[in-house]
């Protein structure tokens, strides 16, 4: 049986995001049939001297590395484990240096273990930076850091889950489409500004406590009640979906006990298997820098 030439046309968006409120800085998207390299290339212009870019290993190519250190902004990419890095230099934490064409990196290993009443797992991991000064970046902080780069794929999830709801867009044609993907980063920052006033407005309260789900069922009675059309002068920072946020913070973040694996493409209802362990584990995590001479 036919069932048609191909399914709904895909985009591709790459985005450039802040780890702790998760604010969009930049984004760029188009045909799927471009890589994520090439858009990556694209936000060079949203970079800064001053930030720290995290990047997962399909980042990690010389000449990506190279255009992205010219705007100034400091790197801390993943890579893969076993590629061949020349060193140069040798850290006194155990770190090394290398030469990435142009740009002089610090390769740091480490095996990271994280150990719960169930039994302990560990993996290796190998972080390119640019941060090449190892007293005053310590390794194992940067390791720890990493972690945050995670946060990015949070909101993938919210831009295309959450938000939209498992809907595609809805317009035929490239103009049309275009206009929706801008409404969507649109309404997306608008609910993470909302959201990171609230939180700011308690000292001490981290961004990761506020509810994605609850802020935007908020925002979505608002219109639906069509409240505040008429607004005074006053100015709240906080708000209706500000105080909907503040009234329902989430615990604070747990370790992450669980492997990250890739959903099965046919049916998101068994992606993890027929025996899911929902438990929760207090966890430990200890990381261990490799110094054999690569």
């Amino acid at each position: 049986m036919q069932h048609g030439a191909g399914g709904y046309p895909q985009i591709r968006l790459t985005a450039l995001v802040a780890c702790g409120t998760r604010a969009v800085i930049g984004a760029v998207f188009g045909p799927a049939t471009t890589g994520e390299l090439e858009y990556a290339g694209r936000l060079t212009g949203d970079l800064r001297a001053g930030m720290l870019l995290l990047g997962d290993r399909n980042f990690a190519a010389a000449g990506l590395l190279n255009r992205l250190a010219t705007t100034g902004a400091h790197l801390l990419v993943r890579c893969k484990s076993g590629r061949r890095l020349p060193p140069v230099a040798r850290c006194d934490d155990g770190s090394f240096l290398a030469r990435l064409g142009a740009l002089t990196v610090r390769v740091i290993d480490a095996e990271i273990s994280i150990v719960t009443s169930r039994g302990a797992r560990t993996g290796h991991y190998r972080l390119l930076t640019t941060l090449t000064d190892p007293s005053a970046y310590p390794a194992t902080e940067l390791i720890r850091l990493y972690h945050e780069r995670w946060e990015i794929e949070t909101a993938y999830a919210e831009l295309k889950s959450t938000v939209l709801g498992g809907r595609v867009l809805r317009a035929r044609i490239p103009a049309g489409v275009e206009q929706e993907v801008w409404a969507l980063l649109v309404a997306y920052q608008a609910l993470r500004t909302a959201m990171t006033d609230a939180t700011d407005s308690v000292p001490g309260t981290d961004p990761d406590r506020a509810g994605f789900t609850v802020a935007l069922s908020a925002a979505r009675d608002q219109l639906v009640l069509a409240a505040g059309i008429i607004a005074d002068t006053a100015i709240d920072l906080v708000g209706v979906i500000g105080r909907h946020v503040l009234a329902q913070l989430m615990p604070e973040r747990r370790v992450r006990t669980k492997d990250r694996i890739v959903k099965r493409a046919i049916s998101k209802y068994n992606a993890r298997g027929p025996a899911i362990d929902r438990a929760t584990y207090k966890a430990t995590i200890s990381i261990n820098m490799l110094t054999t001479d690569p």
